[in-house]
Protein backbone atom coordinates (compact mmCIF):
# COMPACT_ATOMS: atom_id res chain seq x y z
CA UNK A 1 0.00 0.00 0.00
CA UNK A 2 2.92 2.22 0.51
CA UNK A 3 4.41 1.50 -2.36
CA UNK A 4 1.52 1.85 -4.28
CA UNK A 5 0.70 6.10 -2.17
CA UNK A 6 4.55 7.30 -3.13
CA UNK A 7 3.88 5.79 -6.68
CA UNK A 8 0.93 7.95 -7.51
CA UNK A 9 2.72 10.99 -5.52
CA UNK A 10 5.53 10.03 -8.11
CA UNK A 11 3.23 10.27 -10.99
CA UNK A 12 1.47 13.47 -9.52
CA UNK A 13 4.68 15.47 -9.05
CA UNK A 14 5.97 14.29 -12.52
CA UNK A 15 2.64 15.44 -13.96
CA UNK A 16 3.17 18.93 -12.52
CA UNK A 17 6.46 19.54 -13.36
CA UNK A 18 6.27 18.37 -16.72
CA UNK A 19 3.31 20.91 -16.65
CA UNK A 20 4.79 23.89 -15.68
CA UNK A 21 8.21 23.06 -18.07
CA UNK A 22 5.75 23.04 -20.89
CA UNK A 23 4.34 26.27 -20.20
CA UNK A 24 7.82 27.57 -19.24
CA UNK A 25 8.86 26.40 -23.21
CA UNK A 26 6.03 28.03 -24.96
CA UNK A 27 7.01 31.43 -25.74
CA UNK A 28 4.85 34.16 -24.20
CA UNK A 29 3.03 36.92 -26.15
CA UNK A 30 5.88 38.92 -26.09
CA UNK A 31 8.60 36.88 -27.33
CA UNK A 32 10.94 38.42 -29.59
CA UNK A 33 12.98 36.01 -31.81
CA UNK A 34 16.09 38.10 -32.98
CA UNK A 35 19.16 36.82 -34.93
CA UNK A 36 22.23 37.68 -33.48
CA UNK A 37 23.25 40.20 -36.11
CA UNK A 38 19.65 41.68 -35.36
CA UNK A 39 20.60 41.49 -31.78
CA UNK A 40 24.23 43.74 -32.03
CA UNK A 41 22.08 46.59 -34.04
CA UNK A 42 19.82 47.10 -31.68
CA UNK A 43 22.11 46.97 -28.57
CA UNK A 44 24.33 49.69 -30.44
CA UNK A 45 21.57 51.92 -31.24
CA UNK A 46 18.97 51.46 -28.14
CA UNK A 47 22.17 50.67 -25.33
CA UNK A 48 21.51 53.18 -22.56
CA UNK A 49 25.68 53.13 -21.13
CA UNK A 50 26.26 53.72 -25.10
CA UNK A 51 24.23 56.86 -25.65
CA UNK A 52 25.17 58.45 -22.09
CA UNK A 53 28.84 58.00 -23.19
CA UNK A 54 28.49 60.13 -26.24
CA UNK A 55 27.12 62.67 -24.70
CA UNK A 56 30.05 62.43 -22.50
CA UNK A 57 31.89 63.32 -25.76
CA UNK A 58 29.60 66.47 -26.32
CA UNK A 59 30.46 68.08 -23.29
CA UNK A 60 33.97 67.31 -23.89
CA UNK A 61 33.48 69.33 -27.20
CA UNK A 62 31.77 72.10 -25.41
CA UNK A 63 34.51 72.64 -22.94
CA UNK A 64 37.25 73.05 -25.66
CA UNK A 65 34.15 75.83 -26.91
CA UNK A 66 35.04 77.05 -23.44
CA UNK A 67 38.45 77.19 -23.37
CA UNK A 68 38.56 79.22 -26.47
CA UNK A 69 36.83 81.95 -25.08
CA UNK A 70 39.01 85.35 -24.09
CA UNK A 71 38.31 86.61 -20.18
CA UNK A 72 35.22 88.96 -19.99
CA UNK A 73 36.85 92.48 -19.58
CA UNK A 74 35.37 94.03 -16.01
CA UNK A 75 33.86 97.41 -15.23
CA UNK A 76 33.33 99.57 -12.72
CA UNK A 77 31.76 102.60 -11.29
CA UNK A 78 32.86 104.62 -8.00
CA UNK A 79 32.95 107.37 -6.02
CA UNK A 80 29.84 108.78 -6.79
CA UNK A 81 28.27 111.37 -4.79
CA UNK A 82 24.63 111.41 -4.74
CA UNK A 83 24.46 115.28 -3.33
CA UNK A 84 26.52 118.02 -2.81
CA UNK A 85 26.08 120.68 0.32
CA UNK A 86 27.10 123.77 0.30
CA UNK A 87 29.53 123.64 2.60
CA UNK A 88 31.42 120.63 -0.04
CA UNK A 89 30.56 123.45 -2.24
CA UNK A 90 32.38 126.19 -0.65
CA UNK A 91 35.65 124.27 -0.60
CA UNK A 92 36.07 123.84 -3.97
CA UNK A 93 34.64 124.53 -7.40
CA UNK A 94 31.65 123.48 -8.91
CA UNK A 95 31.19 120.83 -11.51
CA UNK A 96 28.67 121.57 -14.72
CA UNK A 97 26.22 119.62 -15.80
CA UNK A 98 26.37 117.07 -18.08
CA UNK A 99 23.44 118.32 -20.09
CA UNK A 100 20.83 120.53 -19.33
CA UNK A 101 20.80 120.21 -14.69
CA UNK A 102 21.54 116.70 -14.96
CA UNK A 103 24.73 115.68 -13.37
CA UNK A 104 25.54 119.33 -11.40
CA UNK A 105 28.29 119.05 -8.38
CA UNK A 106 28.33 115.23 -9.48
CA UNK A 107 31.89 113.42 -9.01
CA UNK A 108 31.73 110.00 -10.80
CA UNK A 109 35.03 107.63 -11.80
CA UNK A 110 34.92 104.71 -13.97
CA UNK A 111 36.79 101.95 -14.85
CA UNK A 112 37.68 99.52 -17.42
CA UNK A 113 39.79 96.44 -17.21
CA UNK A 114 40.83 93.53 -19.22
CA UNK A 115 43.17 90.72 -18.04
CA UNK A 116 45.63 89.34 -20.79
CA UNK A 117 46.65 85.86 -20.98
CA UNK A 118 50.47 85.06 -20.96
CA UNK A 119 52.95 82.18 -22.09
CA UNK A 120 50.01 80.75 -24.58
CA UNK A 121 47.50 80.23 -21.81
CA UNK A 122 44.80 79.62 -23.45
CA UNK A 123 46.37 77.77 -26.51
CA UNK A 124 47.62 75.20 -23.62
CA UNK A 125 44.49 75.14 -21.85
CA UNK A 126 42.51 74.13 -25.17
CA UNK A 127 45.23 71.58 -25.99
CA UNK A 128 44.35 70.10 -22.63
CA UNK A 129 40.36 69.91 -23.68
CA UNK A 130 41.26 68.65 -26.74
CA UNK A 131 43.39 65.56 -25.12
CA UNK A 132 40.06 65.19 -22.53
CA UNK A 133 37.97 65.17 -25.22
CA UNK A 134 39.89 62.41 -27.40
CA UNK A 135 40.28 60.33 -24.02
CA UNK A 136 36.28 60.63 -23.84
CA UNK A 137 36.32 58.96 -27.68
CA UNK A 138 38.72 56.26 -25.85
CA UNK A 139 36.82 55.56 -22.84
CA UNK A 140 33.25 55.18 -25.41
CA UNK A 141 35.25 52.51 -27.31
CA UNK A 142 36.60 51.16 -24.13
CA UNK A 143 32.66 50.83 -22.88
CA UNK A 144 31.75 49.90 -26.51
CA UNK A 145 34.54 46.85 -26.44
CA UNK A 146 33.48 45.78 -23.06
CA UNK A 147 29.39 46.27 -23.20
CA UNK A 148 29.89 44.35 -26.96
CA UNK A 149 32.12 41.01 -25.56
CA UNK A 150 29.37 40.98 -22.41
CA UNK A 151 26.71 40.32 -25.30
CA UNK A 152 27.98 38.68 -27.68
CA UNK A 153 28.62 36.32 -24.29
CA UNK A 154 25.41 36.29 -23.18
CA UNK A 155 23.97 35.84 -26.46
CA UNK A 156 26.00 32.45 -26.86
CA UNK A 157 24.94 31.46 -23.68
CA UNK A 158 21.11 31.83 -24.48
CA UNK A 159 22.15 29.94 -28.08
CA UNK A 160 23.30 27.08 -25.74
CA UNK A 161 20.89 26.93 -22.89
CA UNK A 162 18.48 26.55 -25.94
CA UNK A 163 20.08 24.11 -27.72
CA UNK A 164 20.33 22.28 -24.25
CA UNK A 165 16.87 22.98 -23.27
CA UNK A 166 15.25 21.38 -26.54
CA UNK A 167 17.30 18.06 -25.94
CA UNK A 168 15.74 18.13 -22.32
CA UNK A 169 12.31 18.12 -24.40
CA UNK A 170 12.69 16.18 -26.85
CA UNK A 171 13.53 13.26 -24.33
CA UNK A 172 11.03 14.55 -21.67
CA UNK A 173 8.47 13.80 -24.78
CA UNK A 174 9.76 10.62 -25.85
CA UNK A 175 10.42 9.04 -22.23
CA UNK A 176 6.88 10.07 -21.05
CA UNK A 177 5.67 8.48 -24.55
CA UNK A 178 7.87 5.44 -23.41
CA UNK A 179 6.49 5.44 -19.81
CA UNK A 180 2.49 5.62 -21.25
CA UNK A 181 3.54 2.33 -23.52
CA UNK A 182 4.80 0.60 -19.81
CA UNK A 183 2.14 2.06 -18.42
CA UNK A 184 -0.36 0.16 -20.58
CA UNK A 185 1.54 -2.98 -20.61
CA UNK A 186 1.42 -3.06 -17.01
CA UNK A 187 -2.01 -2.67 -16.56
CA UNK A 188 -2.41 -6.31 -18.58
CA UNK A 189 0.47 -7.43 -16.32
CA UNK A 190 3.40 -8.02 -18.81
CA UNK A 191 5.53 -5.45 -17.48
CA UNK A 192 6.79 -5.41 -13.75
CA UNK A 193 5.61 -2.24 -11.86
CA UNK A 194 8.95 -1.33 -10.65
CA UNK A 195 9.84 -0.53 -13.96
CA UNK A 196 7.06 1.90 -14.67
CA UNK A 197 8.41 3.68 -11.39
CA UNK A 198 11.85 4.27 -12.95
CA UNK A 199 10.50 5.26 -15.89
CA UNK A 200 9.21 7.98 -13.72
CA UNK A 201 12.01 8.57 -12.13
CA UNK A 202 13.61 9.12 -15.46
CA UNK A 203 10.91 11.30 -16.06
CA UNK A 204 11.35 13.46 -12.85
CA UNK A 205 15.08 14.00 -13.13
CA UNK A 206 15.04 15.12 -16.50
CA UNK A 207 12.07 17.48 -15.51
CA UNK A 208 14.41 18.54 -13.09
CA UNK A 209 17.41 19.20 -15.16
CA UNK A 210 15.02 21.45 -17.64
CA UNK A 211 13.82 23.58 -14.61
CA UNK A 212 17.18 24.20 -13.91
CA UNK A 213 18.35 25.16 -17.29
CA UNK A 214 14.98 27.47 -17.53
CA UNK A 215 16.05 29.27 -14.45
CA UNK A 216 18.98 30.27 -16.32
CA UNK A 217 17.09 31.29 -19.06
CA UNK A 218 16.05 33.89 -17.28
CA UNK A 219 19.11 35.25 -16.14
CA UNK A 220 20.36 35.55 -19.23
CA UNK A 221 17.15 36.91 -20.30
CA UNK A 222 17.59 39.98 -17.80
CA UNK A 223 20.73 40.53 -18.84
CA UNK A 224 19.66 40.92 -22.46
CA UNK A 225 17.04 43.11 -21.86
CA UNK A 226 18.92 45.39 -20.10
CA UNK A 227 21.72 45.15 -22.54
CA UNK A 228 18.97 45.98 -25.91
CA UNK A 229 16.95 47.96 -23.71
CA UNK A 230 14.07 45.98 -23.93
CA UNK A 231 10.60 46.09 -22.09
CA UNK A 232 11.10 44.17 -18.82
CA UNK A 233 8.29 41.23 -19.97
CA UNK A 234 10.22 40.54 -23.40
CA UNK A 235 11.32 37.15 -24.06
CA UNK A 236 13.96 36.66 -26.39
CA UNK A 237 14.27 33.57 -29.12
CA UNK A 238 17.91 33.43 -30.61
CA UNK A 239 18.24 31.80 -34.10
CA UNK A 240 20.78 29.15 -33.14
CA UNK A 241 22.32 28.88 -36.76
CA UNK A 242 25.06 30.98 -35.87
CA UNK A 243 26.02 29.30 -32.61
CA UNK A 244 29.15 28.19 -34.18
CA UNK A 245 31.83 30.94 -35.05
CA UNK A 246 33.58 31.26 -38.81
CA UNK A 247 37.25 29.85 -38.07
CA UNK A 248 38.30 30.35 -41.30
CA UNK A 249 38.80 34.06 -40.56
CA UNK A 250 41.65 33.04 -38.49
CA UNK A 251 43.69 30.89 -41.39
CA UNK A 252 47.11 31.62 -41.27
CA UNK A 253 46.78 34.23 -38.49
CA UNK A 254 49.89 34.15 -35.84
CA UNK A 255 49.74 35.02 -32.46
CA UNK A 256 52.62 37.64 -32.97
CA UNK A 257 50.06 39.08 -35.80
CA UNK A 258 47.27 39.47 -32.69
CA UNK A 259 49.72 40.84 -31.28
CA UNK A 260 50.56 43.52 -33.16
CA UNK A 261 47.00 44.13 -34.17
CA UNK A 262 46.05 44.37 -30.21
CA UNK A 263 48.67 46.95 -29.94
CA UNK A 264 47.56 49.31 -32.35
CA UNK A 265 43.72 48.58 -31.87
CA UNK A 266 43.28 48.59 -28.29
CA UNK A 267 41.27 51.32 -26.70
CA UNK A 268 42.64 51.23 -23.76
CA UNK A 269 46.49 51.15 -25.27
CA UNK A 270 45.59 54.10 -26.68
CA UNK A 271 43.77 55.86 -23.09
CA UNK A 272 47.01 55.29 -21.52
CA UNK A 273 48.90 56.73 -24.47
CA UNK A 274 46.55 59.97 -23.90
CA UNK A 275 47.45 59.76 -20.42
CA UNK A 276 50.86 60.63 -21.23
CA UNK A 277 50.07 63.18 -23.72
CA UNK A 278 47.96 64.54 -21.13
CA UNK A 279 50.44 64.89 -18.47
CA UNK A 280 52.74 66.28 -20.43
CA UNK A 281 50.78 69.01 -22.06
CA UNK A 282 49.77 69.73 -17.79
CA UNK A 283 53.14 69.83 -17.27
CA UNK A 284 53.38 73.20 -20.58
CA UNK A 285 50.35 74.34 -18.86
CA UNK A 286 51.55 74.72 -15.58
CA UNK A 287 54.86 76.43 -16.46
CA UNK A 288 53.04 78.56 -18.29
CA UNK A 289 51.36 79.30 -14.67
CA UNK A 290 54.56 80.84 -13.54
CA UNK A 291 54.55 83.62 -15.98
CA UNK A 292 52.22 86.50 -14.17
CA UNK A 293 49.07 87.69 -16.41
CA UNK A 294 49.04 91.25 -17.29
CA UNK A 295 46.00 93.34 -16.37
CA UNK A 296 45.59 96.21 -18.59
CA UNK A 297 42.61 99.02 -17.69
CA UNK A 298 41.62 102.73 -18.64
CA UNK A 299 39.51 105.30 -15.84
CA UNK A 300 37.78 107.96 -16.24
CA UNK A 301 37.56 110.16 -13.08
CA UNK A 302 34.99 113.34 -13.41
CA UNK A 303 36.21 115.75 -10.32
CA UNK A 304 37.95 113.57 -8.30
CA UNK A 305 41.61 115.19 -9.74
CA UNK A 306 43.27 118.35 -10.50
CA UNK A 307 41.48 117.62 -14.12
CA UNK A 308 38.23 118.11 -13.48
CA UNK A 309 37.63 115.20 -16.81
CA UNK A 310 40.51 112.97 -15.83
CA UNK A 311 41.57 110.19 -18.08
CA UNK A 312 44.01 107.84 -17.45
CA UNK A 313 45.69 104.08 -18.52
CA UNK A 314 47.48 100.95 -16.18
CA UNK A 315 49.18 98.32 -16.20
CA UNK A 316 48.58 95.68 -13.88
CA UNK A 317 50.58 92.13 -12.70
CA UNK A 318 51.35 89.81 -9.62
CA UNK A 319 54.84 89.70 -8.93
CA UNK A 320 56.27 86.25 -9.06
CA UNK A 321 57.93 85.87 -5.87
CA UNK A 322 57.18 83.39 -3.41
CA UNK A 323 54.71 81.26 -5.78
CA UNK A 324 55.96 80.27 -8.72
CA UNK A 325 53.59 77.41 -9.24
CA UNK A 326 56.69 74.97 -8.25
CA UNK A 327 54.31 72.20 -6.64
CA UNK A 328 51.93 71.69 -9.61
CA UNK A 329 54.70 71.95 -11.93
CA UNK A 330 56.06 69.08 -10.00
CA UNK A 331 52.84 67.06 -9.55
CA UNK A 332 52.26 67.57 -13.25
CA UNK A 333 55.92 66.18 -13.59
CA UNK A 334 55.27 62.97 -12.12
CA UNK A 335 52.28 62.47 -13.71
CA UNK A 336 54.25 62.28 -17.07
CA UNK A 337 56.46 59.37 -14.95
CA UNK A 338 53.83 57.57 -13.43
CA UNK A 339 51.52 57.10 -16.84
CA UNK A 340 54.40 56.09 -19.32
CA UNK A 341 55.02 53.06 -16.38
CA UNK A 342 51.42 52.14 -16.72
CA UNK A 343 51.05 52.23 -20.00
CA UNK A 344 54.44 50.23 -20.45
CA UNK A 345 52.31 47.48 -17.87
CA UNK A 346 49.15 48.10 -19.97
CA UNK A 347 51.18 46.92 -23.21
CA UNK A 348 52.51 44.05 -21.44
CA UNK A 349 49.58 42.95 -19.73
CA UNK A 350 47.61 42.85 -23.86
CA UNK A 351 50.43 40.65 -25.16
CA UNK A 352 50.21 38.26 -22.63
CA UNK A 353 46.18 38.38 -22.71
CA UNK A 354 46.01 37.81 -26.55
CA UNK A 355 48.88 34.81 -26.32
CA UNK A 356 46.87 33.03 -23.25
CA UNK A 357 43.33 33.70 -25.27
CA UNK A 358 44.93 32.51 -28.75
CA UNK A 359 46.17 29.17 -27.14
CA UNK A 360 42.64 28.63 -25.31
CA UNK A 361 41.11 29.11 -29.04
CA UNK A 362 43.47 26.75 -30.35
CA UNK A 363 42.59 24.38 -27.47
CA UNK A 364 39.19 24.20 -28.26
CA UNK A 365 39.22 24.24 -31.74
CA UNK A 366 41.62 20.85 -31.64
CA UNK A 367 38.59 19.51 -29.06
CA UNK A 368 36.06 20.01 -31.55
CA UNK A 369 37.25 19.28 -34.83
CA UNK A 370 38.57 15.98 -32.94
CA UNK A 371 34.74 15.14 -32.85
CA UNK A 372 33.76 13.22 -35.82
CA UNK A 373 31.00 15.60 -37.99
CA UNK A 374 28.68 12.66 -37.95
CA UNK A 375 29.12 11.49 -34.40
CA UNK A 376 25.72 13.61 -32.83
CA UNK A 377 23.54 11.95 -36.10
CA UNK A 378 24.97 8.75 -34.92
CA UNK A 379 24.24 9.55 -31.51
CA UNK A 380 20.81 9.92 -31.83
CA UNK A 381 19.99 7.61 -34.16
CA UNK A 382 21.45 4.54 -32.04
CA UNK A 383 19.17 6.09 -28.96
CA UNK A 384 16.70 5.76 -31.06
CA UNK A 385 17.79 2.08 -31.76
CA UNK A 386 17.73 1.30 -28.14
CA UNK A 387 14.27 2.85 -27.29
CA UNK A 388 12.98 0.76 -30.00
CA UNK A 389 14.76 -2.44 -28.50
CA UNK A 390 13.58 -1.39 -24.90
CA UNK A 391 9.71 -1.22 -25.68
CA UNK A 392 10.03 -4.80 -27.49
CA UNK A 393 12.21 -5.80 -24.51
CA UNK A 394 15.32 -6.82 -26.27
CA UNK A 395 17.23 -4.66 -24.18
CA UNK A 396 17.13 -4.34 -20.27
CA UNK A 397 16.56 -1.28 -18.01
CA UNK A 398 19.55 -0.66 -16.58
CA UNK A 399 21.10 -1.12 -20.12
CA UNK A 400 18.77 1.20 -21.17
CA UNK A 401 19.37 3.84 -18.51
CA UNK A 402 23.33 3.61 -18.82
CA UNK A 403 22.94 4.43 -22.63
CA UNK A 404 20.82 6.77 -21.80
CA UNK A 405 22.62 8.44 -18.94
CA UNK A 406 25.85 8.28 -21.59
CA UNK A 407 23.63 10.06 -24.19
CA UNK A 408 22.83 13.32 -22.14
CA UNK A 409 26.43 13.47 -21.32
CA UNK A 410 27.47 13.26 -24.61
CA UNK A 411 25.20 15.80 -26.02
CA UNK A 412 25.89 18.25 -23.38
CA UNK A 413 29.61 17.92 -24.45
CA UNK A 414 29.21 18.36 -27.82
CA UNK A 415 26.93 21.50 -27.35
CA UNK A 416 29.17 22.91 -24.74
CA UNK A 417 32.32 22.03 -26.97
CA UNK A 418 30.66 24.57 -29.25
CA UNK A 419 29.56 27.12 -26.83
CA UNK A 420 33.51 27.13 -25.72
CA UNK A 421 34.40 27.47 -29.43
CA UNK A 422 31.89 30.12 -29.57
CA UNK A 423 32.95 31.89 -26.35
CA UNK A 424 37.16 31.83 -26.73
CA UNK A 425 36.48 33.20 -30.06
CA UNK A 426 34.21 36.00 -28.51
CA UNK A 427 36.92 36.31 -26.04
CA UNK A 428 39.56 36.77 -28.68
CA UNK A 429 38.26 39.28 -30.21
CA UNK A 430 37.92 41.33 -27.18
CA UNK A 431 41.51 41.21 -26.25
CA UNK A 432 42.70 42.07 -29.68
CA UNK A 433 40.19 44.97 -29.71
CA UNK A 434 38.89 44.37 -33.14
CA UNK A 435 36.63 42.29 -35.48
CA UNK A 436 38.83 39.48 -36.55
Amino acid sequence: MKSLVCSTRLVLLCVLLSTSLLSAQTPPADTLRLTRPQAEARFLEKNVLLVAEKLNIEQSEALIRQARLWPNPSVSVEEVNLWATRNQLSLGEELPPYFNNVGRNRQVAVQLEQVLLTAGKRRKQVALEEVSRDRAITYFEDLLRNLKVELRQSLVELQYLQLYQAVFADQITQTQQLLTSYERQTAIGNINRAEVVRLKALVLELTNESVDVQKQIHGIQRELVVLLNLPAPTYLVLDTADFIPDLTRLEGTSAQALVERALAARPDLTGAQQDITYQTRLVDYERALRKPDLTVGINYDRGGNFLKNFIGFGVGMDLPVFNRNQGNIKYAQLGVQKSELLRSEKKRQIEAEVLASFKNLQTNVRFYTAIEPTYEDELDRLLQSYTANFRNRNVSMLEYLDFFEAYLDNKKTIINARKELSQTYEELQYVVGAEL
